[in-house]
């Protein structure tokens, strides 16, 4: 029997790669940072949500699917969402309630999103407005926020409380505040755009609760008056209420290093007494959208839904598995460039797949469980989720896959349900645009491997590469040149 390889991830606080050791094997917890539901969840919002469910399928496999426990929360409470929320305000019911209302639509709309792309349902999906004031919840906002008053590390100022970092750096036994980011006072004066307030003591201070306005903008009643939670302090009080005060991994998009991460970490060892809140701290790089910053102003700003629905990106709508694939091919920790070309070369390499599988016999709907997995892919993912290892590893089987050998294609088939990518899904036609754009990588080859075989008079590989072709849509065109040597075109078949 096989022993299950060592996992290794590179942690951010720490700046390397480090072996996995569980705080406790039986109970795997993860947390991550999830969407601010004011609107419909842009594909940089997508990037997390992928990497951290193959981390999370990994985490299953490697310690048992009831040993791991992962929270992936809802911010649903903030100033955009506040805004419009009083916009549609009726006033014939609370606010808060009017403002469940406007986010249970764009939450609805992130759910439907991620199983288009066929992300898990984490253990727990936590809304903060749940854990603000909740008597029955002894880790809610204002229970934690006053701790941090009476350990002496925050304050209370004209209706606000806020957390002061160079108090915290006075506290036995806390850690240094800016140990994540690895940033100095000026670095991070900068990074977090502070607001100069007078009731500040200090410039680097943040906010941990702030007033609310009754008539204007929704709100708890607490023990500074009647306000709302800042950002930081809620992803401590959900991970702290779901997860423990300290656990294993805490995961979100290399933006949230400072000053959120940061921030959580001040306020969770701070109120608890600890020295740290997460064993692994992993990041995900930034994307960008046709080699820019994404952004509504310059245009390239592109939602899930439009990509999964419309025809604004490339043309055309693309399937989930087409976008989960066109995230997966580049490194977690790397940026990415989301391109139409990139959508394009997933749809190939699928397609690809998919003609393997129809060219080897074996099912497209496998039987079998997706923990059953080579040991090579597993391998490659437990090195900080080397997905490109895993997928070249595909392409191999891929590449192999033939009516005298099963083996291949069924791990081609396991790999591909263990990164999220079905197998039944692969069984389709592509569009001309996107078999144009990557002839040279995907079908050139093969009409060179098919005429040679045809120079050598093997008719039956000559016969095989054909029906690959023909399962993939694609129509041979065989004749000769003027020396009379075999060529071949091809066109997609309408």
């Amino acid at each position: 029997m096989s022993t299950m390889p060592t996992l290794t991830l590179y942690n951010t606080l720490t700046r390397t790669k480090e072996d996995f050791a569980p705080l406790d094997s039986a109970n795997v917890r993860m947390y991550v940072c999830g969407p601010t539901v004011y609107d419909y969840a842009h594909i940089g919002n997508a990037r997390p949500m992928i990497v951290f469910d193959v981390l999370f399928r990994l985490l299953r496999h490697l310690y048992g699917e009831n040993n791991v426990t992962y929270a992936r929360n809802i911010t649903d409470v903030d100033d955009k969402i506040n805004a419009r929320a009083f916009e549609r305000w009726s006033r014939q019911r609370p606010l808060l309630a009017e403002m469940r209302d406007l986010t249970e639509g764009t939450v609805a709309q992130f759910n439907k999103d991620l199983k288009a792309l066929n992300v898990l349902d984490p253990t727990h999906t936590p809304r903060a407005t749940d854990f603000v004031a909740n008597g029955a919840e002894p880790m809610d906002m204002v229970r934690i926020i006053d701790k941090l008053v009476a350990r002496g590390v925050a304050y209370a100022a004209e209706g606000h409380v806020l957390f002061s970092p160079s108090k915290m750096d006075k506290l036995p036994g806390a850690p240094r505040y800016g140990a994540l980011s690895k940033r100095n006072r000026d670095d991070m004066l900068a990074g977090a755009r502070v607001d100069i307030a007078p009731y500040k003591r200090d410039p680097m201070d943040f906010v941990l609760w702030k007033p609310s306005n009754p008539d204007t903008e929704p709100g708890w009643h607490s023990p500074w008056g009647f306000g709302r939670p800042g950002w930081h302090i809620e992803c401590s009080a959900m991970a702290g209420a779901l997860l423990g005060e300290q656990f294993d991994i805490h995961g979100g998009g290399i933006d949230l290093v400072f000053p959120h991460h940061e921030n959580e970490i001040a306020q969770s060892c701070c109120a608890f007494g600890l020295d740290k809140m997460a064993s692994v701290w992993m990041h995900n790089g930034f994307l960008q959208v046709e080699g820019r910053k994404m952004s509504k102003s310059d245009g390239n700003f592109v939602t899930i839904d439009e990509l999964l629905t419309t025809t604004k990106f490339g043309g055309r709508a693309w399937p989930g598995e087409v976008l989960r694939l066109a995230m997966l091919k580049t490194h977690y920790r790397q940026p990415i460039d989301w391109t139409v070309r990139a959508l394009q070369d997933a749809e190939a390499m699928l397609i690809k797949w998919g003609a393997a599988l129809r060219g080897s016999g074996v099912s497209f709907h496998p039987r079998s469980e997706p923990s059953a997995q080579h040991a090579d892919v597993v391998r490659a993912l437990a090195d900080d989720l080397n997905l490109q290892k895993a997928i070249t590893l595909m392409h191999g089987w891929a590449n192999e896959a033939d009516r005298a050998d099963f083996s291949n294609a069924h791990f081609l088939v396991a790999a591909g349900r263990f990164l999220g990518l079905e197998p039944q899904k692969w069984d389709r036609r592509p569009s001309p645009a996107t078999f144009e754009a990557v002839a040279n990588d995907t079908i050139e080859p093969l009409i060179a491997l098919r005429l040679a075989a045809r120079r050598a008079k093997n008719f039956a590989e000559s016969d095989r590469i054909r029906d690959e072709f023909v399962a993939m849509g694609i129509v041979l065109k065989d004749g000769k040149d003027a020396d009379g040597n075999p060529t071949t075109t091809w066109e997609v078949k309408r």
